[in-house]
């Protein structure tokens, strides 16, 4: 199954995710961002490439439901409202991520 993690800037929590579960051996995982900014711009053909879009805060499900309109009816978003306070590998973040994350793996 292929994971997709989505921010605003691909910068830490996002990245987070990919890092802690990119070693999952059913899964392969990646990461990106809604915001021009991003690290790693969100495009069309990662969504296509992933079956399940976990997206971190409500805003960023929106902006995909705006951007790439005719995906969204095909893809499983799960908002996990994760708000933007954490650093890369925060511990709390990396709790929360797994918590939240791990009955859909």
């Amino acid at each position: 199954m292929n994971l997709l993690f989505v921010c605003s800037r691909n910068q830490w929590r996002s990245p987070t995710a990919e890092a802690i579960f990119k070693n999952h051996a059913y899964h392969q995982v990646k990461s990106a961002g809604t915001e021009p900014s991003a690290r790693t711009k969100l495009t069309e053909k990662l969504l296509q490439w992933a079956d399940v879009v976990f997206v971190m805060e409500k805003k960023h499900k929106q902006r995909i439901q705006q951007k790439f309109p005719h995906l969204v009816n095909e893809k499983e978003i799960m908002v996990l409202d994760i708000p933007d306070e954490y650093q890369f590998m925060d511990e709390e973040l990396i709790l929360s991520l797994k918590t939240m994350v791990s009955p859909y793996l």
